[in-house]
């Protein structure tokens, strides 16, 4: 059994790869909505944010021989749990991390929100934000009611995200909620809109469509600043699909080919695409 921490959508093609290769695979996720998809692919999936302990007895409840990690590369809470939950297990912990952007000429590269949020206070103007919600807070406590910046959010139309930005007191009319990933037209639109001089985004890689956001503002004329992702020591970590299938097989191999005995006498190998991993 596989414990897939996804969330994104490499995740799921993550996943179905896992299944399709014959590994049973239990995903957990945080928000329904993220459930929703690899459950439509057919990927059986928990939902809810655990602690350490909580992982590790969802891990054991399911079986779990290995852990793979394909959550978002700035989920630095979710990477330490799932490799304190594997290590209390004592089961292999895999990492799958999308290739990122870091060395791109053009932009300025900083090592945390806070240095970010530094960065803008500085420079003033308008100032769109697309980290997320998630670190809301720290540039709205050194951004918000500064003189000559504007400070305009981007990030998913969820529920919380809309309640948070009315708690830290962001005027709705600073306020895009929209699913990406977005296109080159639409950041130039959107930059265009609120006069952007200054974009701030995280290294999160080909999914989160960063290419098209940071060409879009460059292109544009906008100044671009580029958090670098969080620098953790995963042990094993690879960058491929297929790297990352090699290593699953190397940790719990799939069981040989059955054979079926023919009329004639002669044995046929059979397929073990779709039975499980040896051991469940």
């Amino acid at each position: 059994m596989i414990f897939l921490l996804a969330g994104t959508s490499d995740a799921r093609a993550l996943a179905q790869v896992i299944q399709h290769a014959g590994y049973p695979v239990q995903a957990s996720v945080v928000t329904e909505h993220a459930a929703v998809a690899l459950r439509t692919a057919g990927i059986p999936t928990r939902v809810g944010r655990l602690d350490v302990q909580g992982m590790a007895d969802a891990m054991f409840q399911a079986g779990a021989q290995v852990v793979v990690d394909a959550s978002h590369p700035f989920a630095e809470e979710a990477h330490r749990t799932a490799m304190a939950a594997a290590e209390t297990l004592g089961i292999p912990y895999i990492r799958f991390e999308r290739t990122g952007n870091d060395g791109q000429q053009g932009v300025l590269w900083v090592d945390s929100y806070e240095d970010a949020a530094n960065v803008a206070a500085e420079k003033g103007g308008s100032i769109l934000l697309t980290t997320g919600g998630k670190t809301l807070p720290v540039f709205a406590k050194r951004l918000l009611n500064q003189p000559n910046l504007r400070l305009v959010i981007r990030l998913l139309p969820r529920v919380d995200n809309l309640q948070m930005c009315a708690e830290l007191g962001i005027p709705q009319e600073n306020i895009v909620a929209m699913q990406g990933p977005f296109s080159y037209e639409l950041n130039r639109a959107l930059y265009a809109h609120f006069r952007t001089t200054l974009m701030i985004t995280k290294d999160s890689g080909e999914p989160g469509a960063v290419d098209e956001k940071v060409q879009a503002a460059l292109d544009a004329g906008v100044e671009v600043v580029v958090i670098r992702r969080p620098k953790l020591d995963y042990g094993i970590c690879h960058f491929s699909v297929d790297a990352v299938m090699a290593e699953l097989a190397n940790h719990l191999p799939l069981p040989k080919p059955l054979m079926e005995e023919k009329g004639d006498g002669n044995h046929v190998a059979v397929s073990t695409r779709n039975h499980p991993a040896s051991g469940d």
